[in-house]
């Protein structure tokens, strides 16, 4: 099994370019969104750190966002109960699809985690800051305080680039990218 795994900034197409690749995907933020809405016991670990933000279960993106908005080191506190249980989930999902040929992990903090192996392939999505920032501004949740905290803890564009094997210029029209994958995959294989 070959591990691809997808690097770029908030906004920069990183899970369209994943799910482009037609294997299997482990999607970190779709996993941190179920263990928002089914874990209790992620909830009563939330709560319990956070008792004035965090009121009932499902717990509540907005609840989330005002605790990292409220306190400087809200956001390592729930990194630190959430990213253990993400880990687990993608373990498991590695497990799972040890046989297939590819799984593509599309984890937003895959190198500060140090959640990369050394055989990994990393492919680095570049895209325009002026099409990521109308992207990003269009989010009906979109909250440029919260964005900039999370740009804060994620290491800059440059040294993700320098750490990939390959990158993929996105121009959000979709064509550009299948080519460049079709391209890394003979390249892979």
């Amino acid at each position: 099994m070959i591990r691809i795994g997808i690097l770029g900034t908030i906004g920069s197409g990183k899970s369209y370019v994943a799910n482009s690749f037609g294997y299997p995907v482990f999607d970190a933020d779709y996993e941190v969104a179920k263990l928002y809405k089914k874990n209790k016991r992620i909830f009563l670990k939330l709560k319990k750190i956070l008792p004035k933000n965090i009121k009932s279960f499902p717990v509540k993106k907005k609840e989330v966002a005002e605790a990292i908005l409220q306190k400087k080191g809200n956001l390592k506190k729930i990194i630190k109960i959430v990213h253990t249980e993400v880990r687990k989930k993608m373990n498991l999902f590695l497990k799972k699809n040890k046989k297939k040929k590819f799984v593509v992990l599309d984890v937003p903090l895959l190198l500060e985690n140090n959640l990369n192996k050394k055989g990994d392939i990393l492919i680095f999505v570049d895209s325009k800051k002026s099409d990521i920032l109308k992207k990003i501004t269009n989010r009906k949740n979109y909250n440029k305080k919260l964005f900039d905290k999370f740009k804060k803890i994620q290491f800059n564009s440059k040294f993700k680039k320098s750490k990939a094997h390959f990158v993929i210029k996105n121009n959000f029209k979709g064509n550009r990218v299948k080519k460049d994958i079709n391209k890394i995959l003979k390249e892979i294989v």
